[in-house]
């Protein structure tokens, strides 16, 4: 192991609970900030600052905004009668990047996994069920992962919302069993959704 000095080494460790970071990649981005100039640190850690003080959840769908409600809620072009549910806001970006859905979401925040201690009542539901009483919604598509998660967590929610009267369907072809969203390209996205199949 190289012998780094201690703050170098509480920098890599660091790095290393973000997703996807290993020690390997910590190094290089140790070795890259301090290769950088100190005006580009500051803007890395000013971005950082910003992004943990600013970045709230919509009171509307849950998904990442800056303001009360996220830009998608505001957009007035966007279907109002037609609900993606999601697991969470980087599913959101994955389903706008296909760019074929022109609905609202509503962002649960997780789901429901026994195991790391996630149950229902953890999952921000109680927003959807407030929308759909509101009676403006018709159908709702339920895209959650295709992993037992996502799956206890779909028919969880057919469950909980179709004695409500809503109109469910279930993303479709495309979605790979025990993947998750946020990682498939656009064109399986699109299909799943063109795809989708009611429940």
């Amino acid at each position: 192991m190289a012998n780094y000095t201690a703050s170098i080494e509480k920098l890599i460790e660091s790095l290393i609970k973000l997703p996807g970071v290993g020690r390997r990649s910590a190094e290089r981005i140790v070795a890259h900030v301090l290769g950088a100039s100190k005006d580009e640190i500051k803007i890395l850690s000013e971005a950082l600052d910003k992004v943990k003080e600013s970045v709230r959840s919509c009171r509307i769908c849950n998904n990442l905004s800056e303001e009360e409600t996220c830009k998608i809620c505001q957009d007035l072009r966007r279907q109002k009668d037609i609900v993606c549910v999601v697991e969470k806001p980087g599913d959101v970006t994955a389903i706008e990047k296909a760019g074929n859905f022109h609905g609202l979401y509503h962002v649960l925040l997780g789901s429901i996994s026994p195991l790391e201690g996630v149950g229902p009542g953890d999952l921000k539901v109680d927003g959807l069920i407030q929308r759909i009483k509101q009676g403006s919604i018709k159908e709702i598509i339920i895209a959650t992962d295709a992993d037992t998660e996502g799956e206890t967590t779909s028919m969880y929610l057919t469950q909980l919302l179709k004695p409500l009267g809503a109109n469910l369907s279930r993303i479709g072809l495309g979605i790979p069993v025990g993947s998750n969203l946020e990682y498939a390209d656009a064109t399986t996205l699109s299909k799943s959704l063109e795809s989708r199949r009611a429940i």
